[in-house]
């Protein structure tokens, strides 16, 4: 499938302080398409991931060079409205971070924040998210719960429910299933099935079987540099680079 490219990085470092830790990375994100980052702890996944909506800006000291495109568009050009920039990116972090609202209000809050009050188009885009999340039928009858009560993989679908209702273009995922049951990793991968077919996955993984059974590309990270970037089906039965293939039969890292 030739699906169209949704980011491009090119040349891209990237520096905390005086510690170099992402090396010239060149890497395509397909539309409509899962990709995943694999490799060892403290390899720049995860930094590299947040990249792709500014996050590492947050973290003080941070130098970015090189180039990051969304939809041909340099993201880190100075008029650039950060803001508008991770509505298009959202983000779902490692361990599920629901606010202490009730569920409803967890969903309705980034609309809230995008200037959306009228009850009607709240109640209906927070019913979509949830069924989009695939939790609604889970919550349906209790939204004015505390969210702290569901389940860590409720909490989970919850989070990237409230990513779904601002509608984003991209879906970040770092590392979403770490803290989750196989039963609960086992919903959220179906998930990602789903959403690939509106939008640009990129997840972060340890799971070597996550990232073969879930994604379409893989990129292996290598302290600092992505040695390997291919098809998924190349990185686990034909890797160019010896390193990828220790990594990925359990012989490094």
């Amino acid at each position: 499938m030739n699906a169209l490219i949704k980011i491009e990085t090119r040349d891209l470092h990237l520096y905390y302080g005086s510690f170099h830790a992402l090396k010239g990375i060149k890497s395509i994100i397909k539309d409509r398409q899962i990709t995943a980052l694999i490799g060892p702890s403290g390899c720049g996944k995860s930094t590299f991931l947040r990249t792709l909506n500014r996050m590492n800006e947050l973290i003080p000291h941070t130098r970015t060079e090189g180039r990051v495109t969304l939809d041909g568009e340099d993201i880190y050009q100075p008029r650039t409205d950060v803001v508008s920039l991770r509505k298009r990116v959202g983000m779902v972090f490692q361990r599920p971070n629901p606010f202490p609202k009730s569920i409803f209000e967890n969903v309705a809050f980034g609309l809230r924040v995008l200037g959306i009050f009228s009850k009607r188009e709240i109640g209906e885009k927070v019913e979509q998210s949830l069924k989009d999340a695939a939790i609604w039928p889970e919550v349906s009858d209790r939204l004015h719960r505390n969210a702290l009560s569901l389940t860590l993989g409720q909490q989970q679908r919850l989070c990237i429910a409230r990513v779904l209702a601002v509608e984003p273009e991209v879906v970040l995922m770092d590392e979403p299933c770490s803290a989750l049951d196989p039963i609960a990793t086992l919903k959220i991968e179906e998930l990602m099935q789903e959403l690939k077919k509106n939008y640009a996955i990129v997840i972060v993984t340890h799971n070597m079987q996550q990232a073969a059974r879930t994604s379409d590309w893989t990129g292996f990270f290598l302290l600092g540099e992505m040695l390997e970037y291919a098809p998924t089906r190349d990185i686990f039965t034909r890797p160019k680079d010896k390193r990828t293939e220790n990594y990925v039969t359990g012989r490094y890292g």
